[in-house]
């Protein structure tokens, strides 16, 4: 378990996961010492793709640092709240509510939900100066590991760790904070998902630089102004920015599947083309407008396209000048394969030429993956949109003063309405929606509310947040509350008690699984590095000691793919108590006397429905010779009628 993880860590390198995607993909590139041939590897891609020895990428203080931290496997473990879970409201909710460090929830969510997630928002913080962000992390790496982790000098490796220990809100802090959080992130998304980033002049054009370094430049899909609050003016410049911005990545752009907002008489006017099936949609020039428009700003850009006439036609200015079309080749080609590119003539340089347009359909907004907003209007559809908040933000404040007897509890609660778009366009009626940095829980009170009003949606929210303490004198401590993760638990419970109210006849989830991530105890943590399993025999301090069963079983559902709301089966062994799921029997508790043993092999003998194909120990539980008396009857169903192979997972 913890030990497993620990063992694990050591060997991971900055590296590690990139290296073992190209081995599986590229065994040829590798050489017999691991080394790795990047000629050859060029040579493999030089068909496929153009390779330039140019390149553009944001650096800063720590990135390989982050990086490496991403790589790290977690050593918290999940203490699920059993008395909150058992209640009849949430002991069947698919709803899931975490306090922890989002860092360490990612990596228990990868485990169960890598690739899945089709909608992610978050809320992280700005690093304005006076939000109370400060950069701490808790790993103990000393220089000497930096210098072998990560291959640099050490006083290179003295810099990242003053940066990520003394409690730093510099730019290079907040973007090691956030490039770990992100790459974990973009690992959960499914191939069609969406991630929204609230954010504002702070860290947006460094929030920008870092996510086309994460999910690609070529899945960007909008940056959403949205106005906040009335502009009044302001220092002795005049100048005063009341407004927050929304970016919008796709996992994969080509896939991204996003749902269309109502239809108004203004989109009735821009959808102005009809096509042979009676769809309205509009087009826009393949070729690149406005500025970067030349062959010379992005030359990958600038390639033939086959007209109707079967002759090449290259993107070029109305003044000859060679030009760029909006997307790289591979782009162009699968929107020619899916219909969305429409061939019309034109004038140009005195000639009537063919040139191409690209469809947006305005009834199947799916297929059009650069075009998910309502009111789109610009020529260049990467260009801001402005989202009119201003009333939301108020009524936000308000929502939070009512649910707490008037306190403002949460200074920058996001309105419940800005959410529900979000969600409304980025999800489908089942999906889960994501949000690692949930603040006052706005996303569950949007998602609750939302399934309240549309009886056909059955989404569910998966939230984290830290623990952090709430500010010395502010309303939230004057109401009691010493971390803000307890203002998103309280916040979550007012809200299901209103739409309950409400909404008396929804069949809704109106309730949720708390979890708390921990680390283990120094002491134990001591104890598990020094147990030597081939020669000591059982002691005390173990995780199962520390937090009980509940927790290495819910931990174990997540690692092993089951998630936080499996039903697990308690199967008696003849007095001992086993939990099978699946193709896993774990067997966590102490005591497997050879009666157990008996009974657990008869049963998996005997039983038809009966079929783990991994039997499971926390392997401080048991001695040696229970063990291996378990390995050697477990062994013999090989030879049954049954002729199975069960694998035999110790686990430390």
């Amino acid at each position: 378990m913890i030990k497993d993880v620990l063992n694990s860590n050591e060997k991971i390198g900055l590296s590690h996961k990139e290296l073992s995607v190209l081995k599986e993909t590229f065994p040829a590139c590798f050489g017999p010492d691991g080394s790795f041939d990047i000629v050859r590897f060029k040579e493999y891609l030089s068909d496929k793709i153009n390779v330039t020895n140019e390149g553009y990428e944001l650096r800063f203080l720590g990135k390989n640092y982050a990086r490496l931290l991403a790589s790290l496997d977690t050593t918290t473990v999940i203490v699920p709240d059993q008395e909150h879970n058992n209640k009849p409201e949430n002991k069947d909710s698919q709803n899931i509510y975490i306090r922890g460090d989002n860092l360490d929830g990612l990596k228990h969510l990868l485990k169960t939900y890598s690739g899945k997630v089709r909608c992610i928002y978050i809320d992280p913080p700005y690093n304005t100066g006076d939000d109370g962000f400060v950069y701490n992390d808790s790993f103990n790496f000393t220089v000497d590991d930096i210098v072998e982790k990560l291959s640099i000098s050490e006083e290179q490796a003295q810099r990242i760790l003053d940066l990520t220990k003394r409690g730093s809100a510099s730019h290079s802090a907040w973007l090691v904070f956030m490039y770990s959080r992100l790459l974990l992130a973009r690992d959960l998304l499914s191939s069609d998902g969406l991630i929204f980033i609230s954010i504002d002049d702070n860290e947006q054009s460094n929030c920008k630089l870092l996510c086309d370094d994460v999910f690609g430049e070529n899945n960007f899909l909008t940056c959403i102004s949205r106005a906040t609050g009335t502009p009044t003016g302001g220092g002795f410049d005049g100048l005063v920015n009341e407004m927050d911005y929304i970016l919008v990545y796709a996992r994969n752009i080509a896939e991204a599947v996003m749902n269309k907002l109502d239809m108004t008489e203004e989109d009735a006017e821009i959808y102005n083309e009809v096509d042979k099936n009676g769809n309205r949609f509009l087009s826009r020039s393949l070729r690149r407008t406005g500025g970067e428009n030349r062959r010379e700003d992005r030359p990958t850009m600038f390639y033939p396209l086959i007209d109707p006439d079967g002759n090449e036609v290259y993107p070029i200015g109305p003044t000859g000048y060679e030009s760029r079309w909006i997307c790289e080749k591979e782009t162009a080609k699968r929107l020619e394969e899916s219909g969305l590119i429409i061939w019309k003539k034109k004038k140009l340089l005195g000639e009537t030429v063919w040139h191409p347009y690209q469809i947006f359909y305005l009834d199947n907004r799916a297929k059009t993956p650069g075009n998910i907003w309502k009111d789109i209007i610009d020529e260049d559809d990467k260009n801001p949109l402005l989202w009119d908040d201003v009333e939301g933000n108020k009524k936000a404040t308000r929502d939070i003063r009512d649910l707490f007897d008037g306190y403002k509890v949460f200074e920058t609660a996001k309105p419940i309405g800005l959410i529900d778009k979000i969600i409304t366009i980025g999800s489908k009626q089942d999906d889960v929606i994501v949000d690692f940095f949930s603040g006052a829980a706005t996303t569950a009170a949007a998602v609750m509310e939302h399934n309240c009003k549309n009886s056909s949606s059955h989404r569910k929210f998966l939230l984290i947040q830290l623990p952090e303490p709430v500010k010395k004198g502010s309303d939230a401590e004057k109401y009691g509350f010493k971390t803000v993760d307890e203002i998103g638990y309280q916040r979550i419970l007012k809200t299901s008690e209103v739409l309950h109210n409400e909404f008396p006849n929804a069949n809704v989830d109106l309730g949720f699984r708390c979890y708390n991530l921990k680390e283990p105890s120094a002491q134990t943590l001591d104890s598990i590095e020094e147990f030597n399993p081939a020669v000591d025999s059982l002691f005390k301090e173990t995780i199962l000691n520390e937090f009980g069963f509940p927790t290495i079983l819910s931990t174990w559902l997540v690692r092993d793919g089951y998630g936080f709301t499996s039903l697990v089966e308690s199967v008696d062994f003849n007095g001992y108590t086993g939990y099978y799921i699946d193709k896993h029997l774990y067997l966590i508790n102490p005591g497997l006397k050879n009666e157990t043993i008996a009974s657990i092999t008869e049963k998996i003998e005997s039983e038809g429905a009966f079929n783990p194909e991994n039997v499971v120990l926390f392997g401080y539980s048991f001695l040696w010779t229970e063990i291996e008396a378990l390995k050697n009857n477990l062994a013999r169903l090989r030879d049954s009628e049954k002729n199975l192979r069960i694998n035999f997972d110790l686990r430390y």
